[in-house]
Order: C-alpha cells, then structure tokens, then sequence
C-alpha cells in the first residue's frame, strides 16, 4: 500500500505566490527562462533555473549555478518572500485550464516505495537530466520540483478532499499568464490529516509516476548519497497526487537532427515499405487517431499510416512510440535509444505544431513527427506489466508551479 505523509512546506507569503510561482524547470530552456523572468525579481526561476542569472556562456551544470540556486532560494527566505510551515500538512492543489478541472493532494511519498515499485514507472531516465536535479537537491537541501503521481480513483478520497475545499478558504488562488487557474488549500486538522493517510495506506495499493521520473530518481539517489548523513525527510520526495479520472495527457512529438545519411526522397521511399505515405502539403497535420503519424520535412507535411505489420497488440509493441522507435528510428535513422543520442529532441504538444515547423524551418532540425497520445489507461496497463515506454511517451496538461510548495530535506 502508498505510504504518504504531510511536510512542513516551504511557500510564499500569499502577496507573492504569482511573482512566485514558475514553469517547471525542465519545460523551459535557458533563453526562455531569461525571458520569462524580466520584470519578476521574485520567478521562482532564479533558483530552479539559477543560470539565468549568470553570463549565458555559462555551462548550466556547472557547480556555481547551483551554488547560486542556494544563494537565490536563501535570499527568498531571508527577504520573507517565502517561509515554512510550522505543522506538518497536506495541500490540496486545485488546476483549471480550458474549464477543465483536476484536484491533486500535495504530499511526500517514500522513497522506498519507489525502491519497491509500490510507485510504479512507466519510462527510463536519462542520465544527464538526473545529475542535474541531483546536484541540485544536494546543493540546495531541496526539493523543489513536484513528481506527479496518479493513483486509480477512490471515492473516500474524492469526498475528502471536495469537502474540504467546500468548508475552507484557500491560502492561494490565481490565474497565471497562461490562463491556468491555480488554487491552493492548507489541510492543517491532524483529523482530516490522519484520515488521508490511512486512506492511502489502506486502500491504494499502489500509485504511478505521470510526469517526473527524472526528480523521482534524483531524489532516491540523493538519499543513497547522503549515507549516514541522510534525514528523516530525505526519506520522502515531493509529490502531488492525482485521481487518474481527472488526467489529461498530450501528445509528446520529436524532432530529428539529421535523416542519417538520406535524401529527403529516399526517407520517404523507406517510409512507405512500412507505412501509407500521403502528402498534406503546407497545412500541420496532427494524428487523430492510434497508428498514424505527421512528418514535417523540407517545409511539408506527410501523414504517415502503419501498416498491420509494424505493430503486435501487447501492451507496448501497441505504442505509437513502439512504432516509431521500431520502424523509423531505429532501421532508417539509427538512433537506437531515444534516452541517449543527442539527435533527437521532444517537444511537448502544449508548444503546438508549430513549433516543430519552426525548428525544422531554421535548420536546426531536419525533420520533425507529430504522435497521437498515449492514453492513462495504456499507461497503467504498461507499468503494470513491469515494462517501460520509450523515453517521453507522455505529456500531461496542465503543470504544476514550481515554488508554491517546496519540499526541504535538510
């Protein structure tokens, strides 16, 4: 069963939770986040992307960005922009995007139930990425990216937490730039605290990782780091739950560098041994449904339709993913894991297709390929199963902030 608790959260004082509240980390590049931040002293940037406050030559993983992480989130609490709790909580954190509405409990999970799969994973990390949140956790003691967890819907649950935002007012509640409304409740009453906790521990056997692998794998390491210096609260990573009925996922599309050595002709020749190749022309294509796939190249669009023989039905050779890694990546570009080779790039489908036209159009990239969403239930039929999906297979709308709830581990 999911062992939860409640943490003494580090947070804005309420006049500052917008100027607070930032992007996650990772879904912002460098010149991005300096972008993002003109004119907002207090963007939680300044210590979850520190580098942009250094000269943009800088190597972001060098050890003085994350020393000035440190120095940027101590100044936070020295100027009172942000404080601590001084009872341990849950938090309830309530997102609308479109009229659409997803509630999450805001808590920390063990870390060994990661170690013991009780959290379950869906994907493979890759390498880079976890050193940079691990020398960041170690640098800073905090945790201050949000892992998203999803566990089957319960009603028990459910009625908690809506009676709760019925009965209490919230400690933060606004509209960011991008037209997210974020709202935020305190769950103080040890009552209500001790119930949550029992519910999960009791009748949620288990919960699984949606988006964060990478801050969930930092954390565990940063705790087999610390030996026998490790803390009480190092034992937990920070975590918002989800009830899986409530989730929406995008799609998650990639971009390729090169054609390995192939004309633009004799890519498509290829494609078409394994797929129905038909051309669009100038207008983005976006997949409707399972098994089909849009191809950005040299300034057109090309729908990509799989044929029978490129698929199985079990759980992952079913994956559009699967598909593409199998039939395109892997025998026409030879880039064998997606976790690794530097060819290839992912572009979340909240940056629209647009995006992939823009980074073909400059050159950057030679091609571009649109996918249909994984659903949750493939998700959970996947994890469930032990295996992994291909390296971000998944993309869920809306994010979380990073900054309203900070986790502390020393």
């Amino acid at each position: 069963m999911s062992i939860i608790k409640p943490f003494k959260a580090l947070r804005p004082e309420a006049q500052f939770a917008k100027q607070v509240a930032s992007r996650p980390y990772d879904v912002l590049n460098s010149a991005e986040a300096r972008v993002e931040v003109q004119g907002n002293s207090h963007s939680f940037l300044n210590i979850t992307k520190s580098e942009i406050c250094l000269p943009e030559s800088i190597d972001i993983h060098t050890q003085k960005v994350y020393d000035t992480a440190k120095e940027n989130l101590d100044f936070f609490i020295s100027r009172n922009i942000l404080f601590q709790d001084n009872k341990e909580c849950y938090y309830i954190y309530q997102l609308i995007m479109n009229g659409k509405q997803q509630t999450g409990l805001v808590c920390v999970s063990s870390v060994d139930d990661y170690e013991n799969d009780i959290i379950k994973k869906h994907e493979f990390t890759r390498p880079e990425k976890e050193q940079d949140r691990i020398n960041h956790i170690k640098t800073t003691g905090a945790q201050t990216g949000n892992v998203f967890l999803a566990y089957r819907n319960n009603d028990e649950v459910d009625a908690l937490i809506e009676k709760w935002k019925t009965a209490k007012s919230p400690i933060y509640d606004f509209v960011a730039d991008d037209d997210i409304q974020h709202t935020i409740w305190v769950v103080n009453d040890s009552n209500v605290i001790d119930a949550i906790t029992n519910l999960f521990s009791t009748q949620i056997p288990c919960t699984y990782i949606a988006d964060g692998h990478h801050r969930a794998a930092s954390a565990a390491k940063v705790r087999k780091a610390l030996g026998e210096n490790k803390t009480t609260a190092s034992n937990y990573f920070l975590t918002t739950l989800f009830p899986s009925n409530q989730l929406y996922i995008m799609d998650y599309n990639r971009a390729v560098k090169d054609l390995n050595g192939l004309t633009t002709a004799e890519f498509l020749e290829k494609l078409a041994e394994k797929f129905i190749v038909r051309l669009v022309g100038k207008e983005s294509y976006k997949p409707a449904i399972l098994h089909t796939f849009g191809l950005y190249v040299e300034g057109n669009w090309y729908k990509l339709t799989s044929r029978e023989h490129t698929y199985t039905n079990d759980p992952i050779g079913i994956l559009d993913v699967t598909i593409l890694q199998e039939n395109i990546f892997t025998p026409l570009l030879n880039i064998v894991d997606q976790r690794t080779d530097k060819r290839v790039d992912f572009v979340g489908g909240i940056r629209g297709l647009g995006e992939l036209e823009k980074r073909v159009n400059s050159g950057e990239m030679a091609a571009a390929i649109s996918l249909y969403p994984v659903t949750i239930n493939q998700l959970f039929d996947i994890a469930d199963s032990g295996n992994v999906m291909p390296p971000k297979s998944t993309w869920f709308e809306p994010k979380l902030r990073d900054g309203l709830l900070t986790h502390l581990i020393y």
